[in-house]
């Protein structure tokens, strides 16, 4: 196997541990994706072709977590949701993770913001509706920047094969 076909596999199966790590949050994510397509334009062979792939592809990554990050922020701000429920469903969820390794991770999260806000509110209904507000938002700001990670992943598949086409 050559180089730059070494550092296609490389860099496909980062990016796609990347795009799965966007959803899935004990995997690496968006960060990763970029320090791959790195790697593309560094060792693929491209040339100038594997530098813009790496500049397109780390704009929409960044993209993705900017624009995942202010939406859950401000929808989670709205509801007047604090910072401390959310850092205890996140320690909850950790918590969660080593006793049911993934699906823990999601439970505990979710589990650990309804009884933080219920302790909050002293009221289980608004507790109920401010976590579900925050499920939202984390759920739909999990899919904005998949969204964007998938495009970054997609690029650099198109760029791929036409250089191994035009090779």
């Amino acid at each position: 196997m050559d180089g730059p076909a070494l550092a296609a596999l490389l860099t496909g199966l980062a990016l796609a541990v990347a795009v799965a790590g966007t959803v899935v949050p004990v995997l690496p994510g968006s960060i990763l994706g970029i320090l791959a397509l790195l790697e593309w334009a560094l060792f693929g062979g491209a040339g100038v072709g594997g530098w813009m792939v790496f500049a397109i592809g780390s704009v929409l990554f960044a993209a993705g977590m900017a624009v995942s990050f202010v939406l859950t922020g401000r929808r989670i701000a709205a509801r007047k949701v604090p910072n401390g429920s959310i850092v205890f469903a996140v320690v909850v969820a950790i918590v969660g993770l080593f006793f049911a390794p993934i699906v823990g991770l999601f439970v505990g999260f979710a589990l650990g913001l309804l009884v933080s806000e219920w302790v909050r509110t002293r009221d289980l209904r608004a507790a109920a509706s401010s976590s579900v507000a925050v499920l939202k938002a984390a759920g739909l700001g999990l899919l904005v920047e998949f969204g964007f990670a998938a495009t970054a992943a997609t690029v650099w598949v198109i760029s791929a094969w036409i250089y191994f086409a035009n090779r």
